[in-house]
Formats: structure tokens, C-alpha cells, sequence
């Protein structure tokens, strides 16, 4: 095990990672490449906490014009069980008329996305695309639209590290790995 005996497996590497994250970066450059130097630069907007070292190093890889913007959320409480979504900050720049990229570390049952893409809907922008680092679609209550994937992850383990939390632990790992099974029981009882 790694991690003070929490994480029982890596699922995916910090090398994977960076590998990945650099071409989905080649990608939404090239979807986003057509936006006139007389627009707004796309805004990408990041879920906090956990999106930032995944947004971080995604703008890094994105070529076109941009500027970035934060949301936070909170949609757990201090667990493994889905709770609330609540919008603890709001965006700072206005959206309308543009083409904004939410970027997320997790797309689970979908209701947070929901949540912040119809709370954005609502600011008119141009256009909304999301870009999630992991996608659980097997896992999905409502229907949300995810355009952007990192990794399709088909198993039921509880991911920490690279952003993604345990009760604000574990999210300064270099990977993604499977939170011990052992800690996903004891809550469950």
C-alpha cells in the first residue's frame, strides 16, 4: 500500500498522467484554434479544489489565448458519499458571449456538473464544453454532456490523489490511485 497505508493501488501514473494531460491539451487547442483575436480569450473555469492540479497543468497544454477562473463547490461532506452541491465561490469574470471550458477532476453521478452548467447556462456564454480528468459513466444519475475525457474509469474504487481527496487528504499524490477498500467500509458502517 502507499500513502500512510490509505492508497491500495495506482491506477494511473504520474507519467500517464502527463502524457494525457498534454494531449488533451493538443485537443481543445485545436477545437478552440477558430475564436478571432476580436473575441474574448476562451475561459476555462476550474472546480476547486479538486480540478486545480489537473487545470494547472491542462493550460499549460492548451495553445490558444485563454484566461481561467475558478468555482468552488462542495458536493461532499468530508467522505465517499455524494452530498449537497453548494457553491462556496462564484466566478469573477463575467461569461457572456464566452466560449467557456469547465474543467473538472471527476464526473461521477453528474449532479455537480449539472448544477454549474445550468447555473453558467443561465450567463449566456457563447458556448460550454467540460473537460474532466476522470469520467465514471456507469456511475451517472443525470445526463451531462462531457467532451473532453482524461480517463474512462469503469471500476467502483473510491480515486485520491492528483486533486481528487479523502476528506481533504491525499490530493498532493503525483498519481491516481485506488483509496484502501478497508476506509471506503468503515464508512459505509
Amino acid at each position: 500500500m502507499y500513502a500512510d497505508n490509505m492508497v491500495e493501488r495506482v491506477l494511473y501514473s504520474a507519467v500517464q498522467i502527463e502524457r494525457r494531460v498534454k494531449e488533451l491539451g493538443a485537443e481543445i487547442s485545436r477545437a478552440y484554434s477558430d475564436i478571432s483575436s476580436s473575441q474574448p480569450p476562451l475561459l476555462v473555469v476550474g472546480l476547486l479544489k479538486g480540478a486545480l492540479p489537473f487545470m494547472a497543468d491542462l493550460i499549460r497544454a492548451i495553445e490558444v489565448p485563454l484566461e481561467y477562473d475558478f468555482i468552488a463547490v462542495s458536493s461532499y461532506d468530508h467522505g465517499t458519499t455524494p452530498g449537497e452541491v453548494r457553491v462556496m465561490k462564484d466566478l469573477d469574470r463575467p461569461v457572456v458571449g464566452r466560449h467557456l471550458l469547465i474543467v473538472e477532476d471527476i464526473v461521477d453521478t453528474g449532479h455537480t456538473l449539472q448544477h454549474i452548467t445550468r447555473r453558467l447556462l443561465a450567463r449566456e456564454p457563447a458556448s460550454i464544453r467540460v473537460c474532466t480528468l476522470l469520467d465514471k459513466p456507469q456511475r451517472r444519475e443525470v445526463d451531462v454532456a462531457v467532451h473532453y475525457v482524461g480517463f474512462e474509469l469503469d471500476v467502483p474504487w473510491f480515486v485520491v490523489g492528483y486533486g481528487l481527496d479523502y476528506g481533504e487528504r491525499l490530493r498532493h499524490l503525483p498519481y491516481i490511485g485506488a483509496l484502501h477498500s478497508k476506509l471506503v467500509e468503515e464508512e459505509v458502517h
